[in-house]
């Protein structure tokens, strides 16, 4: 991007007036006109972007990709660059508003100018400033920010700061989340292996950028955003965009040929996919989850993948007719609950904002409800996966304790050891997966592995199950498939919101 302003706008004649009647200083610059330089441009589209996303009417990236298709004349490097600076805004909101409140004019251009100085560099839109502007951000860039208070040093709600202060080294854990997260990729081992794709990835299209994930085997981490998605090998169903710690999960699950696997939360079937591949297409994966549309957007996905094992459900809720159907007929069933996303504030950091004690209560309410749910549907010796990706106690820890009180027909097994010779050097102190993106370079995920017992338990919770209703005759049976939509719809970042049976596409 250019630095250069306009010569012809930039100083005004002494004794000139500003809009609102103000006297300008002499000497004192006008910001150029926004068709005349590009980051003067870049500062007006960004303010204009924000003022639709700080109304919080909807996940960031989803309003976002609403303001780009209103705006078709932006060229992709130009989305990309309004695209981090409005993602920086988000990640820092709360330090951005406090020492924005020193300043003049409109709020949402005061972010913009603070967002832009963070991605383009402070020097590269000084020039385009005004001389209060100008002067402004040279002294809040000198602020010390160690001397700020936690919360507004480290971006977050009081709420969270108060719910994270048990977290070892909480500090580093918010101020990871606080930075862009690296593109991962997940190798389909049904079409290719991780080295060749590392080759032709190095090859071409990411060039240096390319590295293999240090625990999950399918892996590469990727810096930068190369671009994917018209790649070949994309095309083709050999790789699929999924963070390394969402292919751990999988390797938790540990599927077998020929068994029958329940995706209970399946979204837009990340985890499915790899699930798929452990089974070599074999046996019988049910994806399940309430929203068409996210189970609508898998079908591409499955069709690239080259998987015959798969068989996309839509329910009604967690208690569904179908779910009903499969009562302790399953080996293994996942359940990446619905969830607070904190973990996730690297790719989506309006969650923080978005959320609240109050929404992750009535989040937690619907964890215990599809995990016990999903529990009725898990045959005698067969595996419950719980996972989350929030790093908040209350719905990982609190959760797996409650359930263990409620379902004793259930023990808890060591995820750690689970994983031992599936995922390289991963070392975890405590029978859950808990991953932090300051220690493993993943996003946050939580996981807890449950096995049904065999014994006198498992018997009373038997007795218990027959006396459900049975399944209305008339619904529909659960290999009924679910359409694809004529277009596949823009990709949904945004993980976690409240009364989603599903994350996107982890």
């Amino acid at each position: 991007m250019t630095s250069e302003r306009s010569g012809s706008s930039s100083r005004p004649a002494q004794g000139a007036r500003r809009p609102g009647g103000q006297q300008a200083r002499p000497g004192a610059r006008r910001p150029a006109p926004a068709g005349a330089n590009p980051v003067a441009q870049r500062i007006e589209q960004v303010r204009s972007a924000l003022g639709e996303i700080l109304q919080w009417s909807g996940p960031a990236d989803q309003v976002l990709s609403r303001w780009f298709r209103d705006h078709p004349k932006l060229g992709g490097r130009d989305r990309g660059t309004v695209a981090e600076a409005v993602y920086d805004v988000l990640r820092h909101l709360r330090r951005y508003r406090h020492v924005a409140e020193g300043g003049r004019g409109a709020a949402t251009r005061r972010l913009a100018i603070l967002g832009l100085a963070s991605t383009l560099g402070r020097e590269g839109i000084l020039p385009v400033l005004d001389a209060d502007e100008a002067d402004w951000l040279r002294r809040v860039s000198a602020i010390d920010q160690a001397a700020l208070p936690r919360e507004i040093r480290l971006s977050i709600p009081d709420w969270l700061s108060e719910a994270l202060a048990i977290e070892p080294d909480s500090d580093s854990l918010l101020a990871a989340l606080n930075r862009a997260a690296p593109l991962d990729i997940r190798v389909n081992p049904m079409k290719a292996d991780r080295e060749t794709i590392l080759a032709e990835l190095r090859a071409g299209v990411a060039s240096e950028m390319a590295e293999p994930t240090p625990y999950s085997p399918f892996g590469i981490r990727l810096q930068g955003r190369p671009a994917l998605t018209r790649w070949g090998r994309f095309e083709d169903g050999s790789i699929e965009v999924q963070d390394e710690g969402s292919q751990l999960l999988a390797l938790l699950v540990a599927p077998r040929r020929g068994e029958m696997v329940i995706d209970f939360c399946a979204g837009a079937g990340g985890k499915t996919l790899l699930l798929g591949a452990l089974m070599r297409s074999t046996g019988r994966l049910y994806a399940l989850d309430v929203s068409h549309t996210r189970l609508a957007r898998f079908k591409p996905r499955l069709a690239r993948s080259g998987l015959s094992n798969v068989v996309p459900v839509v329910i009604a809720n967690e208690n569904d007719a179908r779910v009903k159907r499969l009562a302790r007929k399953a080996h293994r069933v996942l359940v990446d609950a619905p969830c607070s996303g904190t973990g996730t504030l690297r790719r989506n950091p309006d969650l923080k904002w978005r959320q609240n004690p109050e929404s992750v209560s009535d989040l937690c309410a619907l964890q215990r409800s599809i995990l016990a749910s999903a529990a009725r549907c898990v045959a005698p010796g067969g595996r419950l996966v719980y996972a989350t990706c929030s790093i908040l106690r209350v719905e990982n820890e609190g959760q797996v304790e409650a359930f263990l009180a409620a379902h004793p027909e259930f023990e808890l097994l060591p995820a750690p050891e689970l994983l031992a010779d599936r995922a390289g050097a991963l070392s975890l102190p405590g029978p859950y997966l808990k991953l932090r993106p300051d220690v493993h370079g993943t996003d946050g995920f939580f996981a807890a592995v449950f096995q049904r017992r065999h014994g006198p338990a498992v018997a009373q919770v038997a007795a218990a199950e027959a006396e459900l209703p049975e399944p209305d005759a008339q619904a529909a049976g659960l290999d009924d498939e679910v359409e694809a939509p004529d277009e596949e719809p823009a990709r949904d970042e945004a993980a976690g919101s409240a009364g989603n049976l599903g994350e996107g596409d982890r």
